[in-house]
């Protein structure tokens, strides 16, 4: 697969970010049948053995779908792999994504030159993300196709930089396949990423307040009913930086306003009971919430945004 085959079978372009934890076979069938890209992480599928189930109920509804459905296919999925040290799965999962021929893979911590061979012997496409210029000119000279560019104000672990910078300083070097995170929660900011350069938005929040998101309710009605300055930024929780929601921590019995710094030595995942767990107790989410109102089913969700998308460019075109 290329870059113009995906865009082909996508009818938004829209990339739902993998959810640790909260992403599922479910959700992901329902956002490709939508026609955005569906993830997931490989680590979400516990145990291993699992993630071959999640991919042959992937591969097999989406391929009765399409037989169903020829004028109107569904979009390509995604897994995300861990390339941190920490991942002890990292070559199992590969392997699987290999045999099931996964259309896109996404890569997170570190970019292995001999994973995206792996993934492009089949024929696979890899996007790494990075929150910088140089962690994006690595993954690039790594190998990887395409970039997710990890803004301010994404949910989960994030960067500092603004989506203008990032954005246009990646362009001046990089012709390639561009998703853009950070704060995308409605139509008309999925316009702006391509209109900034991006190819692609690249969403997460949004799609842990739907019907099939693997989230507690309330983690769900938590993001309906909270707004941009209730996101707090710190690595405590993994060792790595990211953004999670206000409440989560109070609710934990922390101070948000008064956290600790980690060592990057940290990193984690949650597994550290001296302190709550990420993704589990404490809640990541990103600064677009304000967005957010009301729990959805994931293909009313895309569609929700696919008209917000559609006016928006209709209002800017005239």
């Amino acid at each position: 697969m290329n870059i113009q085959e995906l865009k082909a079978r996508m009818r938004l372009p829209v990339i739902g970010a993998p959810l640790f934890i909260i992403s599922n076979p479910d959700l992901v069938i329902e956002q490709c049948k939508a026609g955005v890209v569906g993830s997931f992480p490989a680590l979400n599928a516990r145990p291993a053995e699992q993630l071959r189930e999640w991919l042959d109920k992937i591969t097999t509804e989406l391929a009765e779908y399409d037989a169903k459905n020829p004028d109107a296919p569904s979009a390509p999925f995604a897994v995300n792999q861990i390339v941190h040290r920490s991942n002890d799965r990292l070559q199992h999962d590969l392997e699987m994504c290999v045999e099931f021929k996964v259309p896109v893979v996404i890569t997170s911590l570190g970019a292995r030159p001999e994973l995206n061979e792996a993934v492009h012997s089949y024929g696979g496409l890899v996007f790494h993300d990075v929150i910088n210029q140089t962690f994006a000119r690595k993954a690039i000279e790594k190998g990887a196709d395409g970039l997710v560019l990890v803004a301010s104000g994404a949910g989960g672990h994030a960067g500092q930089q603004s989506p203008f910078a990032l954005v246009q300083e990646t362009r001046q070097w990089f012709d390639g396949p561009i998703a853009l995170s950070g704060s995308i929660a409605n139509g008309g900011a999925i316009l702006a990423a391509q209109a900034m350069g991006a190819d692609f938005a690249y969403i997460g929040t949004p799609f842990i307040a739907t019907a099939e998101a693997r989230a507690e309710q309330a983690y769900k009605d938590m993001i309906c009913a909270s707004a941009a300055d209730d996101i707090v930024y710190s690595n405590l929780f993994t060792g790595v930086w990211g953004n999670y929601l206000k409440p989560s921590i109070e609710r934990a019995g922390m101070d948000p306003n008064a956290l600790e710094v980690s060592s990057p030595d940290a990193m984690n995942f949650g597994s550290d009971r001296e302190k709550p767990k990420a993704w589990k107790e404490i809640w990541g989410a990103g600064q677009g919430i304000g967005a957010i109102s009301e729990v959805l089913p994931a293909g009313e969700l895309v569609a929700k945004f696919s008209g917000e998308y559609e006016a928006q460019k209709a209002k800017i075109t005239g």
